[in-house]
């Protein structure tokens, strides 16, 4: 695996063996398949920073951002050999990374405090205990806890393309357009799968209201 990485971003790009190359990446991917390690550097430096401001708007955090780029890297060194040309590599380094980015999010956040009505669209759930203001009593700490459960249940029980939908706007806290971007779909395209993933949700949820 290539040692400079993200932990050399804002060095000046070293006019050496990286120009030596030839410049379609198609090239460099096959070079690097074959075991080229300076084809796959090569590869890194045109694409580090563009990953690292990816992870920098889900994490927020310079530290955790160069984490998450040198993960994405790495994962994409090691599956290089799965990697078939069906999409861009930009776009196939683009899914890893988000998908690395969301891995930290879970482990560090966790689902935020969602509330059940905004992600279902629906205020009839009857999932939605009337929780006081003030400290919360065990009984209804316990009820946070469980309404945070189901919704992370109901959220891993949906398809990937849903999943990962809800959790860029819920987890990465990114708009529409921002998560139409990151997914390379429209706008009207990234709705249609919220749409979709709430539908499926308030569908779970209510299911089990009514098992409860």
């Amino acid at each position: 695996m290539p040692s400079s990485l993200v932990d050399e971003i804002d060095r000046p790009e070293p006019a050496i063996a990286v120009f030596s190359y030839p410049a379609g990446e198609e090239t460099l991917v096959a070079a690097a398949k074959n075991g080229d390690e300076l084809a796959f550097e090569v590869l890194v430096r045109r694409h580090e920073r563009r990953i690292f401001t990816l992870a920098l708007r889900f994490a927020r955090i310079r530290e955790d951002a160069e984490d998450i780029a040198q993960q994405t890297f790495q994962k994409a060194f090691i599956n290089l050999h799965k990697f078939e040309g069906k999409s861009s590599f930009s776009t196939w380094l683009t899914r890893i990374a988000i998908n690395e980015a969301l891995m930290r999010l879970r482990k560090i956040r966790g689902l935020r405090e969602l509330s059940i009505e905004d992600l279902t669209g629906n205020r009839e759930t009857g999932l939605t205990p009337e929780i006081p203001t003030s400290d919360p009593n065990p009984e209804s700490t316990y009820l946070q806890r469980e309404r945070k459960q189901l919704l992370s249940d109901a959220i891993s029980k949906l398809t990937p393309k849903l999943r990962t939908a809800v959790e860029l706007r819920e987890l990465g806290d990114l708009s529409i357009r921002e998560a139409a971007q990151l997914m390379g779909l429209s706008v009207n395209a990234v709705k249609g799968r919220l749409f979709h993933a709430r539908r499926k949700l308030h569908g779970s949820l209510h299911r089990y209201a009514e098992a409860g």
